[in-house]
This record gives structure tokens, C-alpha cells and sequence, in this order.
């Protein structure tokens, strides 16, 4: 079986190509895997890619690169328009051109693959417009429903039933795509993402640290875990915060430390290509997101041995962490409870010794292995049984 991924961006830093490498570089060891990026902007992928999983990329914006002719008058035309494919509420619209529309579209017209997953909701309704029947056109999703704009929603449900399937991270958000699309209009699956094929780093639950990771934006609530942190180190001063990742927050946050006195507790760490690592180095996890589409960062954290302190926020933490058992859930944005859950987590070694050898355990639900095998399961089927009449 032939197997095409679409990005916009593979050659970024970007969790949803993290984890469509994973996945692709997992399929290739039993199907033909192919990589297409719509964009290309330097020479090398940044994430690592098996050599088995072919990439290339739709148009080049690399500095000197040049579109051969015939078509280089019309790309120096078309470049600097912008999309008439997709829609302006589109989260990454500006990146989209009339000259991505032009390859686009003939890319999705002929696409050489039995099988396309699209991966961002802008691919997703261009695919279900443009892709030929006999492709099986899946569509998958990795922000939640809830955080697209009115006018995206209303595409989604105009056009997302001429794909043949669509996949969602958690149970929450496969249930908010039924609501909204026309009843059976099309399946509507779960499938989470997967974690690697490597023997993962254990944190040996003897550092006094807690640590967080993901982007410095608002939605990841790294403002209401200093907060919260503050509290922690009025009872538990020799324990410290680690949050790393980049942002347009960091130095706002920082500040915020400083003023609540946390300058010698709270660090704002780089980002580092040795994450695992630096979750070793952990006790606990920390996830104060004001809303997540899964948490990879959580299961990450499971397979380093840390049990999770998380707001139960929409959508992913409540699907990944078992209150009690591998983690706690605290009422979202509350940062009274979560340091108040984070005490008790510090606290009671015995009881966080436990919960990191659950939560280890835990992450082997969600290997690349078994991960895989439920797209191969569904891509059978949907390939043996009769098509649907989806419209294209």
C-alpha cells in the first residue's frame, strides 16, 4: 500500500510533524511512505525522518531557489497573491499563496498514492474538493474543533463528508465532529498519537523539580503554574520549576517570577533537542494548559517515569491521565488546586514513586507500534469495502 502524508510545513519544528514523521517513518517498515510538504524553506528537515519515508515538497522557498520553466513567470505572479483555495480563518493562511493554490491543486488532482492523509484542516477541505475517488482520502486532525473560527467550522461541515474517514486525537473531539457533521456522513475515528520506538530515559524521583514543556503561548496556562508554584514554595522552598520552550511569553513570564519572588525557583529554560533528558531529571510533570487537543507532552513525561499534575482542561489530559493512579486532575485554571495537588504529589514519596511506575506503564498504550496498527486496520478497511459515494 501506498501511503501519502501532507503537510504544510515538514520542514518546521512542529509537534504535528514530530508526529506524522513518527508515524510515517513506523508505516514505511511494511508500505510504500511518501512525505509531501507544501512548503520547503530549507535544506534538510529539522525533525528526524527515516531514510525509508521518501519527502519532497510542493514549492521552495529557499533563498536563490527557482521555479523552472515554464513555470517561472507564473510563479513570480502568483507568489505574492493570496490563496483562493483556502479560507482566510484558516490558522496559518498568510502562509498559503495562489501559487500554493496552483500546485496544490495539481498535486490533490493526481496525486500517485493509494492512500492520502491530510493533516490541518485548510488540507483537509482542499483534499475533499479536489482528490480523486479511487484515493482514499483521510483527513486528520490535531487541534481541537472547538478552537476554529465560524467560518471554518462552516466549511468543515460542508465539505468534510466527501473525505472517506477522519481521525481525531481523543474521544471528546471525535464526539464534537459527529455533533457537527450530518449524522453518518462520514466514519469518524480515534486514534492518538504515538510515542517512538526507543527505550525512553526514567527519572529516579530524587530531584526536587517540576517541570513543564510546550510552547510560551497563553493557551498552555504557564501563567496560572507560576502562580500556583508560588504557593508550592512557601511550603517546599528547595523545590524548582522548569518550564522550557520558546514564545513570545517567555520574558513576560520570567517577569512574573521575579515580581512573586521566584527568581531563584522558577527558570525558564531553552528549548533543548534532548527533552527526554531533561524530563529525567524531573519528579513530576506539570500541564496547566487552558485547553490541549491531546498532551503528547503527558505521555512523553509517562514514559520518563513522572507522574502528571494537570488542569482536567478540554480535551486530552482526562483521556491520558487516570486521576489517582498515574496522575492528579485538578479543576481547570484553578491554580489554588493545582498547587494544592502538586503538594500533595511532593509531599507523599511513596505515593509519587507509585504513580511514576503507572505512568510508565501507561505510555506503552500508546507506541508507535500499536499506534500504527490501528491506521493499518482502518486503512484496510477502507480500502476492501465498497466506497462510499462521498461526493468527489
Amino acid at each position: 500500500m501506498k501511503i501519502t502524508f501532507l503537510l504544510l510545513e515538514a520542514y518546521a519544528i512542529d509537534g504535528t510533524v514530530r508526529c506524522t514523521f513518527t508515524l510515517a517513518d513506523e508505516l514505511s517498515r511494511r508500505h510504500d511512505v511518501e512525505v509531501v510538504s507544501v512548503l520547503r524553506d530549507r535544506d534538510k528537515p529539522v525533525l528526524p525522518l527515516s531514510d525509508r519515508v521518501r519527502l519532497r515538497s510542493l514549492v521552495d522557498l529557499r533563498p536563490g531557489a527557482a521555479v523552472p520553466w515554464p513555470n517561472t513567470a507564473r510563479a513570480e505572479r502568483l507568489m505574492p497573491e493570496p490563496s483562493a483555495m483556502v479560507h482566510p480563518e484558516e490558522r496559518s493562511f498568510n502562509k498559503y499563496s495562489a501559487w500554493t493554490d496552483d500546485r496544490l491543486t495539481r498535486f490533490l488532482r493526481r496525486p500517485h498514492t493509494d492512500v492520502l492523509v491530510t493533516t490541518r484542516a485548510g488540507l483537509n477541505l482542499a483534499a475533499a474538493r479536489l482528490a480523486p475517488r479511487r484515493v482514499v482520502v483521510v483527513g486528520q486532525e490535531h487541534l481541537q474543533l472547538g478552537i476554529n473560527e465560524p467560518g471554518i467550522l462552516a466549511e468543515i461541515e460542508e465539505w468534510y463528508p466527501r473525505l472517506d474517514a477522519l481521525t481525531c486525537l481523543t474521544d471528546a473531539d471525535r464526539a464534537a465532529y459527529e455533533e457537527l457533521l450530518p449524522a453518518g456522513a462520514l466514519p469518524v475515528r480515534t486514534i492518538p498519537n504515538g510515542l517512538p520506538a526507543r527505550v525512553h530515559p526514567r527519572s529516579r524521583q530524587e530531584n526536587r523539580v517540576v517541570v513543564a514543556a510546550g510552547r510560551v503561548v497563553w493557551i498552555k496556562g504557564y501563567d496560572l503554574l507560576i502562580d500556583a508554584f508560588a504557593k508550592v514554595v512557601e511550603k517546599r522552598p528547595e523545590w524548582s520549576l522548569r518550564i522550557y520552550g520558546d514564545g513570545p511569553r517567555r520574558e513576560e513570564l520570567r517577569r512574573r517570577a521575579t515580581r512573586l519572588g521566584l527568581y531563584n525557583n522558577v527558570l525558564m529554560m531553552e528549548p533543548t533537542d534532548d527533552m527526554e533528558g531533561e524530563l529525567a531529571k524531573a519528579s513530576v510533570l506539570a500541564v496547566s494548559s487552558r485547553a490541549e487537543s491531546f498532551g503528547m507532552t503527558i505521555i512523553e513525561g509517562f514514559a520518563c517515569g513522572l507522574p502528571v499534575v494537570a488542569f482536567d482542561c478540554p480535551c486530552g489530559p482526562r483521556e491520558i491521565v487516570t486521576d489517582g493512579r498515574d496522575g492528579l486532575l485538578v479543576p481547570p485554571e484553578d491554580p489554588d488546586a493545582f498547587a494544592e495537588a502538586l503538594l500533595r504529589v511532593i509531599d507523599d514519596v511513596e505515593r509519587r514513586r507509585d504513580m511514576a511506575m503507572h505512568a510508565a506503564a501507561a505510555a506503552s498504550r500508546f507506541d508507535i507500534a500499536v499506534v500504527a496498527a490501528s491506521w493499518e486496520r482502518m486503512l484496510e478497511e477502507l480500502r476492501a469495502r465498497p466506497r462510499r459515494d462521498t461526493g468527489r
